[in-house]
């Protein structure tokens, strides 16, 4: 059974704490405009196969560097499915216990990023989600691109696309955080170079393998320190 973490928005309240998640419960997955789940079977060197499938949209991610002052721009926010892989198996009732799960082990620290669900240029569809998410009025120009790869690719196989830009506080024209009308929620967070070398040498982190790929990429690339 597919199961996904559902919240209704009834109305759109002003920003709070990004961990104030509460009223938390699993269903099945009947209809999404995001996610369709479906199955495959096939014939490989005679043997029939059955593998299970997600359909997602590919996806843009961008690299933020504030030449400025010389800080990295992420993002933080709250995912679900990272939430719910922190809770032990017998413990996914139908409702989850929020006292006992805090919802901050659901945040992570991530490259600003967005679907593709338009018709546009990703640098166009980049330039978007960086205006949202994080706040600057980039020039599609000034979008270069690192590297498309394939993700998911046991479930999904999805396509995303990761730029790199550089950004001065000049460009800073909004808050960024995202659209909160579409229910987005999401806290800008600047990483001056040693933070972020400091953070991957953890071992352990709370963010996505593109993330870690592209800040390696730039220490490498970019960076002259």
């Amino acid at each position: 059974m597919h199961i996904i973490l559902c919240t209704v928005r009834k109305n759109l309240p002003s920003r709070g704490k990004m961990d104030r998640v509460q009223e938390i419960t699993l269903s099945s997955l009947c209809d999404s405009d995001f996610v369709k789940p479906f199955r495959m079977n096939y014939t490989q060197n005679g043997i029939e196969k059955i593998w299970d499938l997600i359909k997602i949209h590919n996806s843009v991610s961008i690299f933020i560097y504030n030449t400025t002052r010389n800080v990295l721009v992420f993002v933080k926010q709250f995912r679900p499915a990272v939430y719910l892989a922190s809770i032990p198996e017998h413990d996914r009732g139908m409702k989850i216990d929020t006292s006992k799960y805090p919802p901050e082990s659901g945040i992570t620290l991530e490259l600003c990023a967005g679907i593709v669900d338009k018709d546009l240029p990703l640098e166009e569809i980049a330039r978007t989600e960086v205006l949202e998410e994080c706040g600057y009025d980039v020039p599609v120009s000034k979008f270069e691109r690192i590297i498309a790869y394939r993700s998911g690719i046991g479930v999904s196989g999805d396509k995303q696309t990761i730029f790199y830009t550089e950004v001065t506080d000049n460009m800073k024209v909004g808050e960024g955080g995202g659209n909160l009308e579409e229910g987005e929620f999401i806290e800008v967070v600047e990483m001056t170079i040693p933070e972020a070398k400091k953070y991957v040498d953890k071992g352990t982190v709370q963010s996505p393998g593109a993330f870690i790929f592209a800040l390696f990429w730039f220490f490498q690339n970019k960076c002259t320190s």
